[in-house]
């Protein structure tokens, strides 16, 4: 049951999705990877809670990252693994990446972008060993990563994420796919993760191992997750689920503002990132919606791709609104099955559902 992933061993197939800003910190992360999963930190403004943020964004950002990493690894008490995500579109993709390295985290996981120098970045701290991934949404982005990684850097990804059209944040469609896919209409994660495995293979063979690949996006749980990896996954990525825990990192109000949400209430929103994304239909997406949204008024240049004067808000400031739980204000991303998750529940008893649902499939 167990999949090797950069010479590491993962003893329970289950990846905890990164959820920012502040989502899924060291406390989330931690009891994930303490039940045997790899529990994920997402770096996005991190350090918003830290009393100097206004002032420094950066460094409380980075200073938090490591403190955050650490603790994650003592919470998961050498059980499973503990990995970051770092939007590639943020201004401090490397500085986070380089971070968390040197705090020993076990992975790095790589999206809203195409990690093309992220083994590079990596080589800057050499006594890491930590895994290194991209989010991919099909073959041919998935291709795409393993010729320039192997061209530049004579090396494949330890392992990926093929995250499908109904993922919830920001997502690798089009707003067309990504409500298509709400509606049952779109390629299939099953046909994705054909293009993916069969992008794959050359360089699998070329480089004598196994290169796994993790579905997220509409996951359901273990049963499904089972039928995937009959059709070649190593496991199953989730994330809106392990919102409604105990352990999250969220405050009570973001938990229940989640746990109060109907199917209607999701939508698909355009980021500042530049990328469509999945959402609650907030007030704030209401007046973006409605050009009634307020300028931005002051920008903390997250983003590499985001022109202040341009963007209908702030991703950061809305992001930070959402986990504190102000929900006139926020900005809840989730995954297409939100309006399905009701009940607050513990890591331990999602893990066990999964693995049990899996054990159970036929």
């Amino acid at each position: 049951m167990g999949v090797t992933i950069g010479g590491k061993t993962l003893p329970l197939p289950i990846l905890q999705g990164g959820m920012g800003v502040g989502v899924s910190l060291e406390r989330l992360a931690g009891a994930v990877a303490a039940c045997g999963g790899m529990g994920t930190i997402s770096t996005a403004a991190c350090g918003y809670a830290e009393p100097d943020y206004a002032q420094d964004p950066n460094g409380a950002n980075l200073r938090a990252l490591e403190r955050q990493v650490r603790r994650a690894k003592e919470l998961a008490r050498g059980a499973g693994l503990v990995a970051v995500n770092a939007m590639v579109a943020t201004t401090q993709y490397a500085d986070s990446v380089r971070t968390a390295l040197r705090a020993g985290v076990d992975a790095v996981v790589c999206g809203a972008g195409l990690p093309k120098d992220l083994p590079a970045i990596a080589a800057e701290v050499p006594d890491s060993g930590a895994a290194l991934a991209p989010i991919v949404s099909g073959g041919r982005a998935a291709g795409l990563i393993c010729k320039l990684w192997d061209r530049h850097y004579r090396r494949v990804p330890d392992f990926m994420v093929l995250e499908g059209p109904l993922a919830g944040g920001h997502l690798g469609f089009s707003r067309e796919e990504a409500q298509a896919a709400q509606a049952g209409r779109s390629k299939s994660l099953s046909a994705l993760l054909r293009e993916v495995l069969d992008a794959l293979a050359p360089f699998r063979e070329k480089y004598g191992r196994d290169i796994p690949v993790f579905v997220a996006g509409g996951v359901k749980g273990g049963r499904e997750m089972r039928r995937y990896m009959d059709e070649g996954a190593a496991g199953a990525q989730f994330a809106t689920r392990f919102i409604a825990t105990e352990e999250c990192d969220a405050s009570p109000a973001y938990k229940q503002i989640l746990l109060d949400a109907k199917p209607e209430d999701i939508t698909i929103v355009q980021s500042p990132v530049g990328m469509p994304g999945r959402a609650l239909r907030s007030p704030l997406i209401r007046r973006v919606e409605a050009g009634t949204q307020p300028k931005i008024r002051r920008c903390v240049n997250c983003l590499t791709p985001c022109d202040p004067a341009r963007s209908p808000y702030c991703i950061s400031a809305a992001l930070i609104a959402a986990v504190r739980g102000d929900w006139e204000n926020g900005l809840f991303f989730c995954g297409a099955g939100a309006g399905e998750v009701n009940a607050l529940s513990t890591v331990k008893a999602q893990m066990d559902q999964i693995m049990n649902e899996w054990r159970a499939a036929p």
